[in-house]
């Protein structure tokens, strides 16, 4: 049996098309709208709910957590806000309540001013510097965790985490399937390609967020229950699960953001055929970072990534075979077909309309 997860980042704008991010916007304006939003009582089964208290619900303030030198948080630098599904046995329930919650987000934000848009790299801010720099507890705390030594890369970058995971798997196993992941990430990610901006102007590729991003973050991560599981990697290809239900665990976090669910859908069918494909060999326990920086500019222009990723779609379908999720496949299919990603479309929203602005508000439509 598998099971299936979705953590989707939103990014928004104000009621004049400013971007909202951690250079306009402080905690209050988005936990404003967090209190707002529900909560569910037994979300802390399924749901890591951190020591800060930020992640109470199944939506919180993604950002940057600081801390005082006497270890005490003291506050959260936010970027956007993210969305996590409950764990489901289907993809088809994963996607609903994906869209039932960001319904529900979106209205409650509008009360406060606020619209969603999509994008995967912050268009107007390459990178985050910590104000007030870093103190020596804060240092000292990245230093022990080299994934999170990116935050410059991270608080200007959003993407998902798509989960799965599949029951009576062995360690090994779980294990192997996220180096397979790995390996054939660069061809898996121009499905979802949604940052095309960077530092005000058109960027030359397709994803910025892609290109600048792997190799210093993970591509998957596995979750293991015991220290000795652990694979040593920067970046880190393992991670000892944080409650019961993470245990087992493979996220898939290479993606960029997509504002069409049926692409998330599609990618988790993507990744169930995977595990059960028996054909393909690669493997890696770190991300190919030149091979991702190709896909991100080129995507399946390139024939090499056209050709590996015709070859990846294949061998989930002949695995999928007469599961009812291969036909989630269709949306990939379509965007292979016509060799295009999500950011052609914002491209040409952008030369149409003549500002980055106006191309991210005709997303999430």
């Amino acid at each position: 049996m598998f099971k299936y997860g979705i953590e989707h980042e939103v990014a928004f704008v104000d009621l004049a098309g400013n971007f909202v991010d951690f250079s306009r916007a402080k905690f209050a304006d988005f936990n404003q709208i967090i209190e707002a939003l529900p909560e569910y009582a037994d979300d802390y089964l399924q749901l890591h709910m951190g020591d800060a208290g930020i992640r109470k619900k199944r939506w919180y303030i993604e950002g940057f957590e600081r801390y005082s030198e006497s270890e005490e948080f003291v506050e959260c630098v936010p970027k956007g806000i993210e969305i996590r599904t409950t764990i489901h046995s289907s993809i088809q329930d994963t996607i609903i309540e994906l869209n039932e919650s960001f319904s529900l987000l979106c209205k409650v934000a509008s009360k406060f001013g606020l619209s969603p848009v999509l994008i995967s790299y912050n268009p107007y801010q390459s990178k985050y510097e910590a104000q007030p720099p870093l103190n020596a507890y804060e240092i000292s705390e990245l230093q022990a965790y080299p994934d999170e030594q990116t935050v410059n890369i991270y608080m200007v970058s959003y993407g998902p985490d798509l989960n799965i995971s599949m029951a009576d798997l062995s360690v090994e196993s779980v294990i192997d399937i996220g180096q397979k992941l790995t390996y054939y990430s660069p061809y898996i990610v121009p499905f979802t390609y949604s940052s095309p901006f960077y530092e005000t102007c058109l960027w030359e590729g397709l994803s910025v967020r892609t290109f600048i991003r792997t190799g210093k973050r993970a591509a998957t991560r596995v979750f293991v229950a015991e220290q000795e599981q652990l694979i040593s990697s920067v970046p880190a290809l393992t991670k000892i699960a944080r409650l019961p239900a993470e245990v087992g665990r493979i996220e898939f976090k290479a993606c960029d953001s997509c504002d069409d669910f049926s692409i998330y859908a599609g990618i988790l069918a993507l990744l169930k055929g995977l595990v059960l494909d028996t054909t393909l060999s690669g493997r890696a326990i770190v991300p190919d970072a030149a091979l991702h920086q190709l896909s991100a500019q080129e995507a399946f222009d390139n024939e090499e990534i056209f050709g590996a990723a015709t070859e990846v779609l294949q061998a989930a379908e002949v695995a999928l075979s007469n599961d009812p999720d291969v036909e989630l496949l269709a949306p990939l299919k379509n965007l292979l077909e016509k060799r295009e990603t999500p950011a052609h479309q914002m491209i040409r929203a952008y030369n149409r309309l003549g500002s980055i602005e106006k191309a991210l508000m005709q997303t999430y439509r």
